[in-house]
């Protein structure tokens, strides 16, 4: 009988593991949450055990009381760790023993090889449904905001620096469809990490007449694996998901800057709500858009788990080397961060106040509508690159003192008289109606289309 305060593989050594190599090898600390899915897997391979008649039905049964037993103590923190408990399997199936005698089997044909590669396929699965849900829930508050905002224009930019006007709506979707991607990206992390391991055993699978089908099966995959040494040594689905979320993390990098700047009083575009904004410990007059500042930030920490394990994986030989252990921290903190921040922006978002006539206001600027003027142009036959020449011409003499750009427009005889018209906003929202683009009829057009994507990414989710 082995002590509960040796590991599984104690009696090959002679007296006790280093204090100093515990600590550094022991899993058991972050590994723990994955407690459901080792019971998941330890449940699937008693059953495929006793389907292929080498646990009796009731040596199943008992093995699958106690991991019921296990799991409830798992859940509610009754649990105890022993010495020994290097790493959530060890924990698991210690206590399974000491709850029957049956559990003695529970490790035939299988390695923690194979056990680790499963449990966190089945974690990283269900990680990636929920976090598509939050974006899912996240571009709600998107559309929801891009609906209510109307009609309301805003200045467009490129380089920072006002370019044409669009809805604010417009600008709002347009996160909204970055979003569309990070989720494409989480389901296809999901679909390809979708492949059972169990069965591979250490490397080599077993002599025992196992069956991988029946856990795969049990355990809701997709697909068994093809080769037992990737198998065991394959971790690109972690790569796979590390790379979506930090993709997503990219994207909420971007809106977060964007608030950062518009909250700002040089732009004055939004109000942060004082139930996601701070204040400063000396400046009383300070509202902080720090939410923002954050979402920023974590895509750093975000890339860096990725980049960290790429790095770790790069010269690895096959299968497995304890290296491999380091793929779990990485993936749990990027899932927990992109939780976090998708949730806090989430309400920021929600509870923004956008100064609707400053935004008009700033949209209404004469030189916003240049494009347009030399599209007139463009339309009464000029070729575009003497269009572009005249009313950049006319800019220049407006900004040089000459008169307002609307009168030199209206004096110049090579414009016709509708290039007047322009300079209302209004006007603008009406005329940009191309698919996809900023005018009220485009974007009209595209809320409707991303109200139905959305719905179909909800059934996908389903």
């Amino acid at each position: 009988m082995v002590d509960s305060h040796d590991t599984l593989w104690q009696q090959r050594f002679d007296g006790d593991s280093a204090e100093a190599l515990r600590a550094l090898n022991d899993s058991l600390p972050f590994d723990r949450r994955m407690f459901r899915e080792d019971i998941a897997g330890s449940r699937a391979h008693a059953k495929m055990l006793a389907a292929v008649g080498l646990l009796t039905g009731d040596e199943c049964d008992s093995i699958c009381e106690a991991l019921d037993i296990v799991e409830n103590e798992m859940a509610d923190g009754r649990f105890v760790a022993a010495i020994g408990d290097e790493d959530i399997h060890t924990a698991v199936e210690r206590r399974v023993t000491e709850l029957t005698p049956a559990g003695a089997k529970l490790h035939t044909g299988r390695s923690r090889n194979d056990q680790v590669a499963t449990d966190l396929r089945l974690w990283t699965r269900g990680a990636l449904s929920d976090v598509a849900e939050a974006v899912l829930g996240f571009q709600q508050t998107l559309l929801h905001r891009a609906v209510e905002a109307g009609e309301t224009l805003m200045p467009g930019y490129t380089h920072l620096q006002q370019a044409q006007p669009v809805l604010l709506a417009h600008h709002l979707l347009a996160h909204g469809w970055a979003l569309t991607r990070d989720v494409d990206r989480l389901m296809e992390a999901k679909r390809r990490g979708d492949v059972s391991p169990l069965g591979a055993g250490a490397l080599a699978g077993s002599s025992l007449p196992l069956d991988p089908s029946f856990t795969a099966a049990e355990l809701g995959f997709g697909e068994v694996f093809d080769n037992s040494l990737d198998a065991v040594s394959d971790r690109d689905f972690v790569v796979d998901a590390l790379y979506a979320l930090a993709m997503l993390g990219l994207h909420l990098s971007r809106i977060g800057e964007e608030l950062v700047i518009w909250s700002s009083a040089e732009f004055g575009f939004v109000e942060l709500d004082d139930a996601y904004a701070t204040g400063s410990s000396m400046l009383p007059q300070k509202k902080n858009p720090d939410v923002a500042e954050l979402a920023r930030a974590k895509a750093g920490r975000l890339i860096g788990c990725l980049t960290g394990l790429m790095t770790t994986l790069k010269g690895l030989p096959l299968s497995y080397a304890k290296d491999l252990q380091e793929d779990k921290e990485p993936l749990f903190d990027a899932v927990d961060t992109v939780r976090l921040t998708l949730a806090a922006l989430n309400g920021l978002i929600a509870t923004l106040r956008f100064d609707v006539e400053r935004l008009q206001d700033l949209a209404s600027s004469p030189y916003a509508m240049a494009a347009d003027l030399a599209e007139v142009l463009v339309t009464h036959g000029t070729p575009f690159r003497e269009a572009h020449a005249v009313v950049a011409g006319l800019v220049r003499r407006s900004l040089e003192g000459e008169g307002s750009l609307a009168d030199l427009v209206a004096a110049d005889e090579r414009l016709p008289a509708e290039a007047e018209a322009l300079f209302e906003a209004a006007a603008f929202a009406e005329r940009r109606n191309t698919a996809g683009a900023g005018g009220a009829g485009a974007v009209a057009a595209q809320v409707k289309k991303f109200r139905s994507r959305l719905n179909t990414d909800a059934t996908r989710l389903g």
